[in-house]
């Protein structure tokens, strides 16, 4: 499915120099709420749509089983979930790969800051 091609290529590309750029500008240390400002600011800028911190929820067999909050869905394309953390963890991977389930998307972005820098993670969804 995925075999040979960059999932959203350019779209991504703008998202990740988003997240480095707003590190840049503002470093490290920060709560992540002033990451989410400062990125949805810079979208905005760049006329990059987005949505943030909207519930997505979880449908089984109809019923709704759970709701998500995720931290931003780009171009109804790209989840990205922003840490502040010292390291990304196992269940930081399983909680976007949860976002991607519920949305039926194909690509997240996680990304971390801290005070090695920012880093930015592809996750796809394998499932789709």
């Amino acid at each position: 499915m995925f075999e040979g091609k960059l999932v959203h290529k350019e779209l991504s590309c703008k998202i990740v120099w988003v997240m480095f750029n707003v590190f840049r500008q503002i470093g490290a240390g920060h709560p992540e709420k002033v990451y989410q400002k400062a990125i949805s600011n810079s979208f905005l800028k760049l006329g990059i749509g987005f949505k943030e911190q909207i519930p997505c929820d979880l449908i089984c067999d109809g019923l709704k089983v759970g709701r998500y909050y995720f931290d931003f869905l780009v171009e109804d394309k790209i989840v990205v979930e922003i840490k502040r953390n010292y390291r990304l963890r196992d269940r930081d991977y399983q909680q976007i790969k949860g976002y991607l389930s519920a949305l039926n998307l194909d690509l997240g972005l996680l990304v971390l800051f801290n005070y090695e820098g920012a880093s930015c993670k592809r996750v796809l969804n394998i499932y789709r």
